[in-house]
C-alpha cells in the first residue's frame, strides 16, 4: 500500500455521500435480489516462485491439502498446482521458469488479499502454526488474522462462515 493519508473533513463526506448513492442505487433487498450466475469460485490464481516452497506453506502450515499438479497449458515448463480451500472451491498457483516477474506488489487492479473462511478451532490451531513458521500475522476484529504467503501475496483466514462478515449476513 501506498504512503497516502486516509481521506477526512470534506472529503470523506463526500466518499461518505457516493456510499450511500450506491447502495440505495444498487443494492436490493435481500428479498429481491436475482441469484448469481455463478455457482462459485472455481479457483483464485496465483504466482509462486517455487513449487515446493508454496506446496510446504499452503499443505504444510495452513493444511490445505495439494489436490493436482501438471504442466501449464499455457506455459511450456511451467506448473499449475491447486490446493483444497474447501467447499468445492480451490486456490490455484502457476510459476513461470524464465520469466522474471519481480517482487509481489498491491497495485490497483492487483490481489489486495484473499480471505478464506475456517472453523473457529481451526483458526486457533492455524493461528499457531503460522507464528511457530515465525509468519508475521496481524488479527483484526476478533476473527480475522493477516498475514503474507511466501511470496507476499496478502491473504486473511477469517473464523466466521461464509456468506458471513463480522457477525453480518452477507448472503
Amino acid at each position: 500500500m501506498s504512503n497516502s493519508t486516509e481521506p477526512s473533513g470534506a472529503a470523506l463526506a463526500a466518499i461518505d455521500q457516493t456510499r450511500e448513492r450506491l447502495r440505495t442505487r444498487y443494492l436490493a433487498d435481500p428479498s429481491a435480489r436475482p441469484q448469481s450466475s455463478a455457482s462459485g469460485v472455481h479457483h483464485v490464481a496465483l504466482l509462486s516462485a517455487d513449487v515446493e516452497r508454496t506446496i510446504e506453506f499452503y499443505q504444510g502450515v495452513l493444511e490445505f491439502p495439494l489436490v493436482d499438479l501438471f504442466e501449464n497449458r499455457d506455459y511450456r515448463g511451467s506448473n499449475h498446482f491447486f490446493f483444497d480451500i474447501g467447499n468445492g472451491n480451490t486456490i490455484a498457483f502457476f510459476d513461470l521458469p524464465g520469466l522474471d516477474l519481480g517482487p509481489y506488489a498491491e497495485v490497483l487492479g492487483g490481489l489486495h488479499h484473499l480471505a478464506i473462511s475456517v472453523a473457529p478451532q481451526r483458526w486457533e490451531n492455524l493461528r499457531t502454526k503460522l507464528q511457530d513458521a515465525g509468519v508475521a500475522t496481524e488479527h483484526v476484529s476478533g476473527s480475522s488474522l493477516y498475514f503474507r504467503d511466501p511470496d507476499g501475496a496478502r491473504l486473511e483466514i477469517i473464523k466466521e462462515p461464509l456468506g458471513q462478515l463480522y457477525g453480518t449476513a452477507l448472503l
